[in-house]
């Protein structure tokens, strides 16, 4: 083995910790680096063992086998890796307390360092943080790298484990921990398992895999149970065998603690979705059965006082609350007056309860905040809710009216059920011809289809004027009817952009000269939508401009099918910022782009973040972790850069949330487009729809619906008329295997 020692002048490649890198010699060397970014070598003196190689493209380059650094580590990792230490400063605590006293104090002994001249508060808790941070992943990365742990996948690790007491213990004891990991899984897990010597048929290898396959079958298609050989032959796709014995060894096990319950029909159901469909079940017949005393005699006469005119079926809304029901399901679509309807509803129960005692909630922050402004009642959103409320027993009101209930999965509707008062009156609203939950079960779907609440149909449609036409074409893509989409209206517009003939290309052109026709297609697609972008520029910056921070969230929105492609949400994010934030003061790089000053993103997980108030912010206080969930969407107002900080205002929460650099990606995407299930329950002025034949596996009725359904003002659809027809044609029908229908049955 050979030996070779330079500089490093500049990293010609990277990825996941293998480098190329150029030397000040002129040499060009290769290996690999795991305790931080690659890119803290520039300029550090390193010792390299490995080989000299000649590549005939390359030229001759030193392979290493291993890497040290030259200089004093501990000041290497204080001047490099935890941001902010001078080279002066960082010689200073070595020569003060010597590299063995100073790692002494930074152990156990921190705040000795503020004897140090131009050390302060806010220098020792970044000191702190980098340097508890730097051990945890040195450590980690020390005991995972020799098991194919790459340094991405070591930072995801060291994130998700920051609060775990000796995290390497944990993994040791059952590594399949990992596949919990948001961005691992049980591919990845099983991995970095079998590299640490765990057999093929260890106890834990199948658990997990059982364990992964349930959350895939209900959280990612959104069942609630499942058969078992269904599971078995899942378990067999997962782990290339057919280890049955050991399957039913590992379901006895789970079925005898009750972490699954085998229903009466043979299904399979993890513990906590049984128990929240079997308790929603028991709280929609429950609440059925209770009946109020009627509010008004005259139900005529009260409308007439408030000068509101109803039609038939939204009358009917008012008899079964005015007759006493403790529960109703409103269900309508599109323009067919839910918001009218459950402001009266709110209005006559208000004769009987004070104002405070109404509330109002919804998934989503700006779903909650329209039915506040349309109904006249407070409320939030449903997290919210639970959060202000989650030491009490029940919430203090006597009436919650539910809005965008189709949103909402089977966890979290239990969550919310529980907490209403058993005699407080309960008002369901929803749309199920929207796309069905993200996550397990169809709560309200599978209410209305088993009839296990009073439940009134809205679907006369209401409008305006003759030429508003959304909630016309909707209703008509609802029902699988291919609308009068080219006609001249108001609040909606068809741009087609189409392939002539496109049959006839791909019978006569070859593959690679007719996908070349269909990226040139789609590049026309995008190029329209860039046209419409700049057309409603000036009014989202006069939003902007104004600091209508609001305003500028709902005023246009470019939504998409799916996230890849030319005309995937990811390239247009990318295509937009260019438009929307062209010269950005300051900007972080990201994995995939860059997050500028100004931009308008999307929070993409659920997780308890360090945040301000409004008021917090400005007044220097610190921040308090708070929920922060999967599709608040704000705008970039500040970046930090000495402390690689990002903050965000998120209006309709009225909360700004402080996101460090590093691990970023993981909570923020642009959101200058948003994908089709993104934006339920959301509504923007104008919309801007792609379709395309090339998110043809993704359209149907239920998904375009939906996306006509997200415009208040106007909608413009540009694509394909092909496609846009074969949308309306594709009756999409939730089939979700829950649960609450499999109780029905018994």
């Amino acid at each position: 083995m050979q030996t070779l020692i330079g500089q490093i002048e500049k990293i010609i490649y990277e990825n996941d910790g293998f480098f190329i890198a150029l030397l000040k010699s002129g040499d060009k060397v290769s290996a690999s680096y795991f305790e931080s970014s690659v890119d803290h070598l520039v300029g550090a003196v390193v010792t390299l063992k490995g080989s000299w190689e000649d590549h005939n493209r390359y030229g001759r380059s030193f392979k290493a086998h291993t890497l040290l650094i030259n200089q004093n580590e501990l000041f290497f990792f204080l001047n490099r890796v935890v941001k902010g230490f001078t080279k002066k400063l960082t010689a200073d605590l070595i020569e003060h307390y010597s590299p063995e006293g100073l790692i002494e104090i930074l152990e156990n002994d921190i705040k000795r360092l503020l004897e140090i001249k131009g050390m302060n508060k806010r220098r020792l808790e970044k000191l702190a943080s980098g340097w508890k941070q730097f051990r945890s992943m040195r450590e980690l990365g020390e005991f995972l790298a020799p098991f194919g742990v790459t340094p991405s996948l070591l930072r995801l690790i060291a994130g998700a484990m920051r609060e775990v007491n000796d995290p390497i213990e944990v993994i040791k004891r059952n590594p399949y921990q990992l596949m919990r990991i948001n961005g691992i899984g049980f591919k990845k897990g099983d991995e970095i398992a079998r590299n640490m010597g765990l057999s093929e048929n260890d106890p834990r290898r199948i658990q997990a895999a059982m364990e992964y396959t349930l959350t895939e079958y209900c959280e990612a298609d959104g069942n609630s149970c499942i058969e078992p050989d269904t599971l078995f032959d899942k378990l067999d796709q997962l782990l290339e065998s057919e280890a049955r014995d050991y399957y039913i060894e590992a379901l006895t096990e789970r079925i005898a603690n009750r972490s699954i319950v085998r229903l009466q029909s043979g299904k399979l159901s993890p513990q906590r979705l049984y128990e929240a469909e079997t308790f929603l079940q028991q709280q929609f017949t429950k609440r059925s059965k209770y009946t109020h005393p009627p509010i008004v005699e005259d139900l005529e006469h009260f409308l007439t006082e408030r000068q509101l005119s109803l039609g038939e079926e939204q009358f009917n809304a008012l008899k079964e609350i005015n007759n006493g029901a403790g529960i109703l399901l409103l269900v309508g679509y599109a323009g067919t007056g839910k918001s009218t309807t459950s402001k009266a509803l709110l209005d006559l129960l208000a004769l009987r309860y004070h104002k405070s005692l109404i509330t109002t909630c919804a998934l989503s922050g700006i779903a909650s905040q329209r039915i506040q402004e349309r109904s006249g009642y407070g409320g939030g959103t449903i997290q919210s809710l639970l959060i202000k409320h989650e030491s009490s027993d029940f919430f203090p009101y006597k009436v919650v009216l539910i809005d965008e209930a189709s949103m909402i999965n089977s966890t979290l509707f239990a969550r919310l059920m529980a907490k209403i008062d058993p005699e407080a009156i309960v008002i369901i609203v929803g749309d199920d011809a929207q796309l069905p939950p993200i996550g397990s079960g169809n709560p309200l779907s599978d209410a209305i289809a088993l009839h296990l609440a009073p439940t009134v149909m809205l679907t006369r449609i209401y409008r305006q004027r003759d030429d508003q036409a959304i909630a016309l074409i909707a209703n008509d893509v609802r029902r699988g009817i291919i609308p009068d989409y080219n006609a001249d209206y108001e609040d909606f517009v068809f741009e087609g952009i189409n392939l002539p003939d496109r049959a006839t290309l791909k019978r006569t052109l070859s593959p690679s000269e007719f996908e070349e026709s269909i990226q040139t297609l789609n590049q026309h697609i995008l190029a329209r939508i860039a046209e419409v972008t700049l057309e409603h520029l000036p009014t989202s910056r006069g939003y902007l401009n104004a600091k209508e921070l609001q305003n500028y969230l709902g005023a246009f929105q470019v939504i998409s099918p799916m996230r890849g492609n030319l005309l995937g949400v990811d390239n247009l994010n990318t295509v937009l910022q260019g438009y929307f934030n062209p010269n950005p003061k300051k900007k972080i790089n990201v994995r995939d782009g860059e997050l500028r000053l100004m931009d308008k993103v999307v929070h993409t997980k659920n997780d308890n973040l360090l945040s301000y108030t409004p008021d917090e912010f400005k007044n220097g206080s610190d921040p308090c972790e708070r929920r922060i969930f999967n599709g608040m969407c704000g705008i970039i107002f500040k970046i930090n850069e000495e402390d690689e900080l990002c903050f965000v205002y998120y209006p309709t929460e009225d909360v700004i949330v402080r996101y460090p650099y590093e691990g970023i990606s993981e909570y923020l995407n642009l959101s200058y487009a948003l994908s089709i299930h993104k934006v339920q329950g959301m509504e923007y002025d104008t919309v801007v729809c792609v379709i395309s034949f090339s998110h043809m596996i993704m359209l149907n009725t239920k998904l375009l619906y939906t996306a006509l359904t997200r415009a208040k003002k106007k909608c413009i659809v540009v694509g394909e008329k092909g496609a846009f027809e074969i949308a309306c044609k594709r009756l999409e029908h939730t089939n979700r295997t829950t649960v609450m229908r499999e109780l029905s049955k018994g």
